[in-house]
C-alpha cells in the first residue's frame, strides 16, 4: 500500500507547489498571497519507485478560538494524525521563524516520523537558512525546490529511510475495475455545499461556517454508499462573472468549471429561501451543455415554513425556466439537521443509470414511426422533410443520429418535439439528449432545384453561368456598336497619313442609342483619337473558358456580331477575297468591294 504523507508547515512556504510536484499535476491552487489552501486535499503521487498518498494542508496558525484560522489548524492536526510520515516544510530563504519552532514542537509531541524539508533552496542565499533547521532536533534538513524540482533524490532517500517495513513491499494497484461515480457539487457561494458533503460522509471533512467563500479548491472525497464507490467533489461557489475581479477567485472559478466538466452527475445546490436566481439558471444550462445529468438540491429546507406549496411552485418554475432539463429530480433536504438526506443518493443513482442508457435500434425506429404518425414533419418550401432511420451512437449522454431527407432544413421546433417525445417514451427525465440529423445522398437520383443540398448547389452554379454568358454577350454587342459609330464618322486623311491602311468598317445588327452615338460623334468632331475598338479581345476576355458548354456558346456567335478581328481577319486593313469564298451581305470593304470569308 502507498505511504501516506502529510505536507505541513506555516503559510506561504510552498506546500501546495511541492504537492503538485509530487502528484505530477497542477491540482492545488498556487498563489503568492498566504492562506490560499484551507481544506485538506488528497492525491496519489509517486517519487521514484515509492508510491505516495499525498495530503496537502492549510498553513499552521497558532490560534485556538472559533475563528476560521482555528478551524484550519484543526484540519491540519487531523491530517498529521492519519498520516504515516509528516513532511515539515519551511522557507530556507527566510530561515526559521517563531511559528516554525512552535509547529516543530507540536510535531515532536505527536510521536510521528518527521522529515524536514528546506524549500526554496535554489541559490546560495538559502544555505544559511537551511542550516538553522538543525536546532529543531528533527533530523538533517533536506534542501529542495518544489518549483524547479531540485533535491528530489535526497527527499526520496529520506522518505525511504522512515517508511515502515510493511509499506516497503511491492505496491499493488489500489484501484480495482469498478470506477467510482463522480459527483460534482456545484452552486452559488454559501449555499450549503460543504455542509451537505460532511452530512453524507458522516464526518467533519470540509471546513464550514457562516462566512461565504470558505472553499477555494475543488476537494474530492472518496466514499462508499450501499456497496458502490462514490467520489464527491466539493467546489468553490460560482458568482456572476462581472463580480469576479480577484485573481484567486478566477482560479477557483476555473477549477470549479473543470470539476463540472469531468463529473458524471451534477448536484446543483440552491438555497431554498431564494432558489432559481439567474446564476443558478446559468449553472444548470452550463451542465446541460456539457452533457451532464443534473439533480436539483434545495438546501436549508428546515428554514421553509410551507414546504409543500414551495416545492410545488419550485417544480413548476423548473419546468418553465429549464425545458432542456425537463423531469430532472428535485430533492429538498437540510444538511445541518439531516432532514431528507436519505432521498438524495437514490435519485442520483437513478439519474446516473438513465444517463448511461442504451436504446435498441429497433425500438428507436418503432418509436420514430409512431412519433411521425402523431405529429408529421412540416413542409418546407412546398416539400416535406422525411425522417427515415434512427440509431444511437453513444451513451453518457445518450446521443442519436437521425437520417432524413433535406436534413439541413428541418425546423428547430420539430427537433425539440423529437427530443421531448424520446425523453418521455423511454423514461429519461432530466437527461440531456443529443440528436444529430444527417441526409443520405442518393447517387442515382437527379438533384432537385433548390431543395436537396447537392441539387441546390448545381442549380445555383447553372444560373450563375447563364447570367455570366448573358453579360458577356451584352459586352460584345456594345463593343460592336461603338466600332460601327466610329466607322460612320468622317475619317481624317491627314491623321491617317500616306501609305497607311484604312481601318475596316464593322456593321452592327442593332444601332446604338441616340445619346451614346451622339457622345461618340462629339468626341470624333473634337479631333480626339477615340480608343481602338478591339471587340475580339473584349469578347474573349469577358467569356473565360469555364467548361465545354460555355465555350460552345461563345464559338457559335456570328462573325458580323463579333467583329473583323474575332472572325479571323486583321484589324489593320482589308483582306483580299479568296476564290470561291462566300460573300457576306452588308460586310464590304471601304472601297466598296465585298470581302470574302
Amino acid at each position: 500500500m502507498p505511504l501516506k504523507l502529510a505536507i505541513v508547515g506555516r503559510p506561504n512556504v510552498g506546500k501546495s507547489t511541492l504537492f503538485n510536484r509530487l502528484a505530477g499535476r497542477k491540482l492545488a491552487l498556487v498563489d503568492d498571497q498566504p492562506g490560499v489552501t484551507r481544506d485538506r486535499r488528497f492525491a496519489h503521487g509517486r517519487l521514484g519507485d515509492l508510491d505516495l498518498e499525498l495530503i496537502d494542508t492549510a498553513g499552521f496558525e497558532d490560534v485556538t478560538d472559533e475563528s476560521l484560522e482555528s478551524r484550519m489548524r484543526a484540519q491540519t492536526e487531523l491530517a498529521i494524525d492519519e498520516a504515516d510520515v509528516a513532511l515539515f516544510v519551511f522557507d530556507a530563504r527566510e530561515g526559521l521563524t517563531p511559528l516554525d519552532k512552535i509547529f516543530a514542537e507540536m510535531l515532536r509531541r505527536r510521536n510521528k516520523p518527521v522529515v524536514v524539508a528546506a524549500n526554496k533552496s535554489e541559490g546560495k542565499q538559502a544555505e544559511a537558512g537551511a542550516a538553522e533547521a538543525h536546532r529543531l532536533g528533527l533530523g538533517e534538513p533536506i534542501p529542495i525546490s518544489g518549483e524547479h524540482g531540485e533535491g528530489m533524490a535526497d527527499l526520496y532517500a529520506a522518505l525511504l529511510a522512515v517508511t515502515p517495513d510493511e509499506l516497503q513491499e511491492e505496491f499493488e494497484d489500489y484501484d480495482d475495475d469498478s470506477k467510482p461515480i463522480k459527483i460534482a457539487i456545484i452552486g452559488r457561494p454559501n449555499a450549503g455545499k460543504s455542509t451537505l458533503v460532511n452530512r453524507l460522509i458522516g464526518e467533519q471533512r470540509l471546513l464550514t461556517g457562516p462566512e461565504a467563500g470558505i472553499t477555494r479548491d475543488s476537494i474530492s472525497v472518496d466514499w462508499t454508499w450501499d456497496g458502490r464507490k462514490i467520489r464527491l467533489v466539493d467546489t468553490a461557489g460560482l458568482r456572476k462573472k462581472a463580480k469576479v475581479n480577484e485573481k484567486l477567485e478566477k482560479l477557483s472559478t476555473q477549477d470549479t468549471i473543470r470539476s463540472l466538466t469531468f463529473a458524471e452527475v451534477v448536484l446543483l445546490v440552491m438555497d431554498a429561501t431564494h432558489p432559481f436566481e439567474t446564476q443558478d439558471l446559468q449553472i444548470a444550462d452550463l451542465a446541460e451543455r456539457e452533457g451532464r445529468c443534473v439533480v436539483f438540491v434545495l438546501a436549508k429546507w428546515d428554514l421553509i415554513e410551507d414546504p409543500g406549496q414551495i416545492l410545488k411552485e419550485f417544480n413548476e418554475h423548473a419546468e418553465r425556466m429549464l425545458p432542456q432539463l425537463r423531469g430532472a429530480p428535485v430533492v429538498a433536504l437540510s444538511g445541518e439537521t439531516g432532514r431528507g438526506v436519505e432521498r438524495l443518493m437514490p435519485a442520483v443513482i437513478k439519474t446516473h443509470r438513465d444517463w448511461s442508457t442504451k436504446v435498441k435500434t429497433r425500438d428507436l425506429n418503432d418509436w420514430l414511426q409512431l412519433a411521425m404518425q402523431r405529429h408529421p414533419p412540416p413542409s418546407v418550401g412546398g416539400k416535406r422533410v422525411k425522417p427515415k432511420y434512427m440509431a444511437q451512437t453513444k451513451a453518457r449522454p445518450p446521443t442519436f443520429v437521425l437520417f432524413s431527407s433535406r436534413a439541413d432544413q428541418m425546423p428547430d421546433h420539430y427537433r425539440r418535439y423529437l427530443v421531448n417525445s424520446l425523453r418521455e417514451s423511454f423514461d429519461l427525465p432530466g437527461v440531456p439528449l443529443r440528436i444529430t440529423i444527417k441526409s443520405g445522398a442518393n447517387p442515382y437520383a437527379e438533384p432537385e432545384q433548390g431543395h436537396v443540398v447537392r441539387g441546390k448547389r448545381a442549380f445555383e452554379k447553372k444560373e450563375a453561368e447563364k447570367a455570366r454568358l448573358k453579360a458577356s454577350r451584352n459586352t460584345v454587342k456594345k463593343s460592336a456598336q461603338r466600332a460601327a459609330i466610329l466607322a460612320e464618322a468622317p475619317a481624317d486623311d491627314s491623321a491617317a497619313g500616306p501609305g497607311k491602311p484604312v481601318p475596316t468598317k464593322a456593321v452592327s445588327s442593332k444601332p446604338a442609342s441616340g445619346k451614346r452615338a451622339g457622345a461618340i460623334k462629339a468626341d470624333a468632331a473634337k479631333g480626339e483619337a477615340p480608343a481602338k475598338a478591339d471587340t475580339g479581345k473584349a469578347a474573349v476576355k469577358s467569356v473565360k473558358p469555364q467548361g465545354p458548354k460555355a465555350q460552345k456558346k461563345v464559338s457559335t456567335t456570328p462573325s458580323y456580331k463579333v467583329g473583323t478581328k474575332a472572325a479571323g481577319g486583321k484589324a489593320g486593313g482589308p483582306r483580299r477575297p479568296v476564290a470561291g469564298s462566300r460573300v457576306v451581305r452588308g460586310n464590304k470593304t471601304p472601297g466598296g468591294k465585298p470581302k470574302g470569308r
